[in-house]
């Protein structure tokens, strides 16, 4: 006989395969945070380059960083691959803005976990779901000491109806479903 595998639960929402709407938005939320961080510290370390002007910052050639700077690193971590003589940091600029734009959500959770395991982005407010294995967890559960519900559940909550201030008899506030009387 075979056994029923229990329901898993991160964050109040329930680890299903396929990803259920829940799952989704809530990545969502999460990926934004992690896009939002990368690109604050990749141009807080581009300002730390900048010697005279940003023109000639981005008109100066990325061969002359170290591949042990942060900038560099945090490059890596979001770009395929890594640029040598011929690129300037312009040229590296508009493509990490650009690679970042368009990471799918799975390579967010992977890469973020990696950057901030080298401490080059902050932890985010929670983790992304469904993915599985990461190098490090990244979110901030340490600081809150337990398990936090994603706010993707309040608006989800926020939508339940009352029946009973329902507008018109047996539909209810969405004109959807016909509800039938209690008696």
């Amino acid at each position: 006989m075979r056994k029923i595998k229990k329901p898993t639960f991160k964050y109040g929402i329930e680890i299903t395969k396929p990803h259920s709407k829940e799952m989704y938005d809530h990545n969502d939320m999460v990926a934004k945070e992690m896009k939002s961080n990368i690109l604050k510290e990749w141009k807080a370390l581009l300002k730390k380059q900048m010697v005279h002007d940003e023109e000639s910052l981005m008109e100066s050639s990325w061969e002359f960083l170290s591949d042990d700077s942060r900038l560099v690193k945090l490059q890596k971590g979001v770009c395929y691959s890594g640029y040598g003589s011929g690129y300037t940091i312009g040229d590296v600029n508009e493509e990490f803005e650009q690679e970042l734009d368009t990471m799918a959500n799975w390579q967010l959770h992977e890469e973020y976990s990696y950057l901030c395991f080298k401490e080059l982005v902050p932890r985010t407010s929670f983790m992304m779901v469904g993915h599985g294995w990461s190098k490090h967890d990244y979110d901030g559960r340490f600081a809150s000491n337990g398990e936090m519900t994603s706010p993707v559940l309040d608006e989800v909550e926020s939508i339940e109806l009352d029946i009973e201030k329902c507008p018109i008899p047996g539909i209810d506030a969405i004109g959807v479903n016909i509800i039938k009387n209690k008696k």
